[in-house]
């Protein structure tokens, strides 16, 4: 199935394994609570048991360093696309309120990206994540 828009993240390709992990999941997480993501129906396996919905489009993971990071949250509010973000201080935060406060503290230019997610139109998704590469 073809898609006229696109779900893609962006995650700085320094981190440790389990950290890129931590931050495509809160960004897949933000992102699928807007009202532009459609999710599909109730999953149920053969015995009858329930498994919530998941998004019906592929999501795109992709890798960039800390550097492109900046460029691209810098394109995409150009664009006046939404976006979520995670930044470096996050992973000690603890909390929704603390993430919060801690991204408050920065100037946009100077917040230190570790990833960065958006959905919408194909075009206008690769145009501002242009130079990301496929993460491996």
């Amino acid at each position: 199935m073809q898609f006229d828009t696109k779900f893609a993240i962006v995650v700085a390709d320094d981190l440790p394994t389990w950290q890129k992990l931590n931050v495509v999941s809160f960004l897949s997480g933000g992102v699928t609570q807007t009202p532009q993501v459609t999710t599909g129906q109730t999953y149920c396996d053969a015995s009858g048991q329930g498994y919530l919905p998941l998004c019906v489009q592929p999501i795109i993971v992709l890798k960039a360093n800390r550097d492109k990071l900046s460029t691209f949250v810098q394109r995409a509010n150009r664009q006046q696309v939404d976006t979520a973000i995670f930044i470096d201080d996050m992973f000690q935060s603890g909390n929704d309120e603390a993430n919060r406060k801690t991204v408050y503290q920065y100037e946009t230019s100077q917040l230190p990206l570790v990833g960065i997610a958006m959905f919408g139109d194909k075009t206008l998704v690769d145009k501002v994540f242009k130079g990301a590469k496929l993460h491996d």
